[in-house]
């Protein structure tokens, strides 16, 4: 194999049934205000007001995603670094018809 350096790039789509939007909020708002946050009291604020003003969870649902949280679905983990990530998390129906009919079949294996 040569030397050259080689990248893939994934991309997960996943829905999430939020059931306790508090919950999530201050899960989010505990990151937040941990230390290692790397946020100057501006931007704490600010992304704590962004937080708390959301009713959908959707803004604290990012503050608890982190790249090696998908690496962890891969194994051989140790032979796959994260070099970029890009998240969006939006407020969504539900499942679409597809995807619940897929998770049915999954659950019957």
């Amino acid at each position: 194999m040569s030397d050259a350096q080689k990248f893939l790039r994934l991309t997960v789509e996943l829905t999430v049934e939020v059931l306790d939007v508090n919950a999530l909020q201050a899960a989010a708002l505990a990151e937040i205000r941990h230390p290692e946050a790397e946020l100057t009291d501006e931007e704490r604020t600010e992304q704590a007001e962004l937080v708390r003003s959301d009713e959908t969870g959707a803004s604290a649902l990012q503050w608890l995603i982190e790249p090696e949280h998908v690496l962890q679905l891969v194994d051989h983990i140790d032979d796959i670094e994260p070099r970029e990530a890009m998240l969006g998390v939006e407020p969504s129906e539900g499942p679409a018809e597809d995807e619940e009919e897929a998770e049915d079949e999954h659950l019957h294996m």
